[in-house]
């Protein structure tokens, strides 16, 4: 195995023990880098100078014993939304052409603080305004798409070109990417990880969590990440903690609620399969499956819709009057009809998530998790504009996506997804846990039980797609 295969909490054991020195995991991670980013373009900006020495620094300060923790070494990616001082932060927009960030983001001081080397920054769609970030190809098919808005960072997990990375959540823009790339994507409760220094798509609605190969990874870097912060409005002000879950599979005692509406209804049925079979596996290991009904589903599509349209527009309102022609075409449209939606709708929807969030409560009294499919199908091919369901239903891409995920943006609960298989095609599975609000804990023991059952997730295997594609076409 190679260096850049390592998950987080296997490449921190190494350094800490001195079997693997931060410059060869820095240099295993940039040779990736060369090899598949050409073909991948998972990343905006690639920092290697800057890698190369903060990776020399933590050599450095370790063996002077000067260990900051598991983050300390490891190489990491930030979605191109989050301030790195001096750095770009071009939200994929020629809109930010020219842009430099004066100074760190909460969560970039944090992870430096911690240790972590900055490889580069990530594509996003423009601004996050989108599910499928149209620079980036899937990790296991290039000719698929990577899924958004935090594309890029799912895919330079999934290839290897970091062994960790951060993205943001509005809609599912986490949860998406990394199941249709097979790996792990938090979105924590809303406010427990500060946004200040993140450009904002929706602020009611935005999240920033962590992108990792093994749910024990996810658990290292929101230890590093969450904690309140007086610059975002919305911050908690819960106290730190560790989160990374205690070894073992034992689930007895836990009840995890299987949705009877809503997020089985209209799902590919090899999706559907796979995340039952995970479900029946939670069992398997002691939890108790209890069913549930999802409330007010009919209203959930408006409701997201209506919170964050009118939020993206009031956001960029300025630059849309005098700069609109530098917007995609996509996601200028959907801006300026944030300009026609009235104040009584975007009340309308703030009452409808104030009733949302108390029905989700009240269905989270009988259950400690809910376990549902991240997304209804596996990753599109690129340009592919909508699926059709095998009742005739013609449903557009990114509604499709955001569909299962968006529940828990209204509502603001934490949010994993987990890969949980592939379907016929080779493409990875993604099964949703969903949990109480600051109940990160519960799901990332219900997460990584479930992932101790199964056979180890290699790098290899995405690496391989990417080889044989390449292959293919010399």
């Amino acid at each position: 195995m190679q260096p850049y295969e390592l998950s987080l909490a296997a490449a921190a054991d190494a350094i800490r023990a001195r079997r693997l020195s931060p410059v060869e995991l820095a240099d295993s991670v940039l040779e990736r880098v060369a090899q598949v980013e050409p073909r991948l373009q998972a990343y905006a900006t690639v920092t290697a100078e800057r890698a190369r020495r903060a990776a020399r620094e933590a050599e450095h300060d370790i063996a002077a014993g000067r260990y900051r923790g598991p983050l300390h070494g490891i190489p990491m990616a930030l979605k191109d939304l989050i301030d790195v001082a001096g750095t770009a932060t071009s939200a994929g927009s020629r809109v930010r052409a020219g842009h430099r960030a004066r100074t760190d983001s909460t969560v970039t001081a944090r992870l430096s603080a911690a240790g972590a080397v900055l490889v580069g920054k990530t594509h996003t769609h423009e601004f996050a305004y989108g599910l499928t970030t149209p620079q980036t190809h899937n990790a296991w098919d290039p000719d698929r798409i990577a899924g958004g808005s935090s594309g890029g960072s799912a895919v330079a997990v999934a290839a290897g070109t970091a062994t960790f990375t951060l993205g943001t959540d509005t809609g599912g823009s986490i949860r998406v990417p990394s199941a249709l790339n097979g790996v792990v994507g938090l979105k924590p409760t809303y406010g427990l990880v500060p946004r200040h220094g993140v450009t904002s798509l929706s602020w009611s609605l935005d999240h920033v969590g962590p992108i990792t190969r093994t749910v024990d990874d996810a658990a290292l870097v929101l230890t590093a990440l969450a904690g309140p912060d007086p610059r975002d409005p919305a911050s908690l002000t819960t106290p730190t903690r560790d989160y990374r879950p205690a070894p073992g599979t034992d689930l007895r005692g836990l009840r995890i609620g299987v949705p009877r509406t809503y997020y089985f209804d209209h799902v590919d049925t090899g999706i559907e399969a796979a995340v039952r079979r995970a479900i029946d596996q939670l069992q398997a290991i002691g939890a108790r499956l209890v069913e549930v009904e999802i409330p007010m589903t009919r209203y959930i599509q408006a409701t997201q819709w209506g919170l964050m349209v009118p939020e993206a527009t009031a956001y960029h309102q300025g630059t849309l009057r005098t700069v609109p022609e530098l917007y995609q075409a996509d996601v200028r449209i959907l801006l300026e009809a944030g300009e026609l939606m009235s104040a009584g709708d975007y009340l309308r929807a703030q009452r409808s998530r104030t009733l949302m969030r108390q029905e989700w409560a009240r269905m989270m009294r009988d259950v400690d998790v809910i376990a549902a499919p991240t997304v209804p199908a596996t990753a599109v091919e690129a340009g592919q504009e909508t699926i059709t369901w095998a009742d005739g239903t013609v449903e557009g891409v990114s509604d499709a996506y955001v569909r299962l995920s968006s529940p828990a943006n209204i509502t603001g609960i934490p949010s994993l997804s987990v890969p949980v298989g592939h379907d016929a095609a080779g493409l990875p599975i993604g099964m949703q846990l969903l949990g109480r609000p600051l109940g990160e804990s519960t799901l990332l023991r219900v997460g990584h039980a479930y992932e101790q059952t199964q056979p180890a997730r290699r790098i290899a295997h995405a690496a391989c797609a990417v080889t044989t594609m390449a292959a293919t076409q010399r």
